[in-house]
């Protein structure tokens, strides 16, 4: 592969990737919750993510990050591998920065929301056990 294209097209190949087997995983989705969030607090920063597995890839994402460094890779990057992400995965997601100063405790926060609203979403419904959580019976799009 390419290897020496720069963060951009490292960080969105890599998106593309866990999005296509986030939903390759996924599957019909029968039996989950489908929708789940997450408001988690890291030291300064403060995030919200809110996630439907709704087969149909949609993101709303402010990171507050555009024009800052995470170490050294492009603040902004943080915001396109989430797009990315959630357009491969075909999830529709909202993530937002809520409060903090630190850019790394910013996308900390966020990848930490993103990782519990999608165990929240991905937990089997004890209402609705084996069913495809749509009233349409699919979630394909």
């Amino acid at each position: 592969g390419d290897v020496q294209t720069g963060w951009h097209h490292l960080v969105e190949d890599v998106a593309i990737m866990l999005g296509r087997a986030f939903r390759q995983a996924l599957g019909d989705a029968r039996g989950i919750r489908r929708m789940g969030h997450a408001i988690v607090p890291l030291d300064d920063a403060l995030a919200l993510v809110a996630v439907d597995c709704s087969g149909r890839g949609h993101a709303a994402v402010e990171t507050t990050l555009d024009g800052a460094m995470v170490e050294s890779l492009p603040g902004d990057l943080i915001g396109h591998f989430l797009e990315s992400f959630a357009i491969e995965s075909k999830i529709n997601l909202h993530a937002k920065v809520l409060a903090g100063v630190s850019p790394h405790h910013k996308a900390e926060a966020l990848c930490k929301a993103l990782a519990r609203a999608l165990r929240d979403a991905l937990e089997p419904d004890p209402r609705a056990p084996g069913t495809i959580p749509s009233t349409k019976g699919t979630l394909s799009g």
